[in-house]
């Protein structure tokens, strides 16, 4: 047996620890080989994976069942028939305010359309009155003058000339209440210019208000002439 010299020696020991690193390379690679199979997925790892998956599925399964489309239509119909009901409430409101509107009108028409009737048979009854008044002289001049003021005016005149007579007469030839000169000046307001009290008041008032503007104007020339 030969004795391996220090150059040999040295070359076996470099070959031991080539080997030795060979073989734990081909271990690790070998545990790395079991370890992570392509394909093979960790059983912990696939099972978290697939919760969400079946909550998805559990969902849509749900969703798809006819109590939950039933349930689903039965809201869609619930707002349905309560935005019909608002609408229906909305319109009957509208109608019954614009009811309320017409009828207030018609009572505002109604009110208007009275007192224009009144009016109308007030001015007629005066008409009727001024047309055809009755009763003594001086009445009778107090509803064809009108105005109180205006009356009394024409009253103290006739209260001096005749008297209320419808038949007074002067010798002058001046004639009836307001003492006309002549009488027949009269005959212009009526034929009965005699008689009729009405008929000289008429004549009478048309005179006052062509000569002086009206009754209260002749009596004031009346005062201050003792005439008119």
């Amino acid at each position: 047996m030969s004795v391996p010299t220090p150059e040999r020696h040295g070359r076996l020991s470099r070959l031991h620890k080539i080997s030795a690193a060979t073989g734990a390379a081909a271990v690790g690679v070998t545990a790395i080989a079991f370890s992570v199979v392509p394909g093979q997925k960790d059983s912990g790892n696939d099972t978290a994976g697939s919760e969400p998956a079946a909550q998805a599925i559990a969902l849509q399964t749900a969703a798809d069942s006819p109590a939950t489309q039933k349930a689903g239509i039965d809201a869609q119909t619930t707002a349905a028939d309560g935005r019909a009901r608002a609408s229906a409430e909305k319109a009957a409101r509208k109608k019954a305010e614009a009811r309320a509107k017409a009828r207030q009108e018609a009572a505002e028409q109604a009110k208007k359309a009275e007192r224009e009737r009144q009016r109308k048979q007030a001015a007629s009854r005066s008409a009727e009155r001024a047309a055809s008044p009755s009763g003594s002289p001086k009445q009778i001049a107090r509803q064809i003058i009108g105005s109180e003021k205006q009356f009394q005016c024409f009253s103290n005149i006739v209260e001096r000339e005749s008297g209320w007579d419808v038949h007074a007469q002067n010798p002058s030839g001046a004639y009836g209440l307001v003492q006309a000169l002549p009488g027949s000046k009269m005959a212009s307001a009526g034929p009965d210019w005699r008689n009729s009290a009405a008929t000289q008041i008429k004549w009478g008032l048309g005179y006052m208000k062509d000569r002086y503007g009206s009754p209260c104007g002749a009596w004031s020339f009346w005062q201050a002439n003792n005439w008119y």
